[in-house]
């Protein structure tokens, strides 16, 4: 619900599918989130996410549809702890 509201406020558009509704939905979310019937799985383009965030969901349309892209919409940086792991990880 949090993912669908923020795309929203993002004025995205959107297409839903209710894998409860759908046996071919399922089977293809089934593919994409390891058998299981794991929701949100969201698909933009080439790009398949299984519970992605919001943020992980604009950096997806960046590459797959820019055109979709709010403008001033800019991805967020690490945050510390983000930024300290990645750089003892040798990011």
């Amino acid at each position: 619900m949090r993912l669908e509201r923020d795309l929203n406020r993002l004025d995205l558009p959107l297409t839903k599918h209710n894998i409860w509704d759908n046996p071919a939905d399922a089977a293809a979310v089934r593919a994409i989130a390891n058998g299981n019937e794991t929701v949100p799985t969201v698909v933009v383009g080439s790009v398949k996410m299984v519970n992605p965030s919001t943020e992980q969901v604009m950096v997806a349309l960046q590459s797959e549809a820019p055109d979709l892209v709010p403008a001033g919409w800019e991805p967020k940086g690490p945050s510390k702890i983000g930024g300290a792991i990645n750089r003892m990880l040798g990011g």
